[in-house]
């Protein structure tokens, strides 16, 4: 293990000098790994390990968008490429990427296709934790295990080929083999993982669904419209409204931030501009941290959970779904969006 010193607090992480791939291979020999849902984690997570030289094989409904994106990215029918039940079928290891919802209602048929000493692999720990509501219960004779990217799966992929690899977290829910932990870590290392960190599936989804509703995406999305809102409302055009809330964000200072840290993105910022932010940075945080309670309680309690399966299962779902999306995407803030994007130099090359 590779331990990291954070001030405060020591933690121990998994990378490929340790747990190498050569190792994972011969973990991972006598085993096919199913990978059920060709939809958000599916591909990048299937694709990697292939070519990584793990023995993968794909489970998707046949004849749909993601059928056709799994034959484009080279699984073959019949042979790479099989219905869901067929696939899980020829699995010791069954991924189950299907959505939250989605694997609701497919369980009773993925459980169905376990065998004794199978691994069950989730890349979010919700059904299993919320099982009370999803009814997802792995039988007692199977490993269930969890290697959850930090990041979408298109992020999983391209990262991949780039050679850098996105963090992950890990956990075994149970260990019936005795070969869980080992299963899970080749997993992680196939799959293309910079470095595994240690959870539990309860930590892992608590985590992501505040992340998700808060600084990843809810959050997020709130205060860029809560800027452009202020700035157009006092004249500003806006060219310069988007480009002073996203457009400098996402293509300069958020780069700084990940190159080397908050800190550092401060020291390399105009003096105007870091004590502006120095001040300012307390009273944003005063100010959302009870939100952010509130959040938190929400999700430990189930009641995100609750509002994502009768969302997901509303006959009208998507239709309601399309018309929200369609609200961002034909706000002005999302128009401008769109015209400065097609103004980069890159773009216009």
């Amino acid at each position: 293990m590779t331990t990291i010193d954070f001030g405060c607090v020591r933690e121990n992480v998994i990378t490929a000098d340790e747990f190498t791939m050569e190792k994972a291979r011969k973990v991972l020999a006598d085993e096919t790994v199913a990978v059920i849902g060709y939809g958000v984690q599916g591909p990048g997570q299937a694709m990697n390990l292939r070519d990584n030289g793990i023995r993968v094989i794909v489970g998707q409904r046949e004849g749909g968008a993601s059928w056709q994106r799994a034959l484009e990215d080279g699984f073959v029918p019949g042979e790479t490429l099989f219905p869901i039940r067929e696939a899980a079928e020829k699995a010791s290891i069954i991924q189950f990427l299907i959505s939250d919802a989605g694997q609701v209602s497919t369980w009773p048929e993925i459980k169905s296709c376990l065998n004794d000493g199978d691994a069950l692999y989730f890349s979010h720990g919700f059904a299993v934790t919320y099982r009370g509501q999803t009814g997802v219960v792995p039988p007692e004779n199977v490993d269930v295990i969890l290697v959850a990217p930090k990041g979408s799966g298109t992020t999983v992929r391209r990262n991949f080929l780039a050679g850098s690899g996105i963090n992950s977290s890990y956990a075994v829910f149970q260990d019936y083999t005795g070969r869980a932990e080992e299963r899970t870590l080749a997993l992680g290392i196939g799959i293309g993982s910079g470095y595994l960190f240690p959870t539990t599936f309860e930590k892992e989804v608590y985590s992501d669904l505040t992340g998700e509703r808060g600084v990843l995406m809810g959050c997020l999305a709130g205060v860029m419209e809560a800027q452009y809102g202020i700035l157009r409302k006092n004249g500003h055009s806006p060219s310069e409204a988007f480009n002073e809330t996203v457009e400098e964000l996402t293509q300069s200072l958020i780069r700084l931030v990940a190159e080397n840290g908050m800190d550092w993105m401060y020291a390399n910022c105009s003096t105007t501009a870091q004590r502006g932010a120095l001040d300012w940075r307390h009273r944003f945080r005063d100010a959302v941290a009870p939100l952010f309670d509130e959040l938190y309680e929400s999700v430990v309690s189930g009641k995100e959970t609750r509002i994502v399966l009768e969302a997901n299962s509303a006959p009208d779902y998507r239709e309601r779904l399309h018309k929200e999306l369609d609200e961002i995407k034909n706000s002005e803030m999302w128009r401008a969006g769109t015209a400065v994007r097609q103004l980069r130099p890159e773009n216009r090359a």
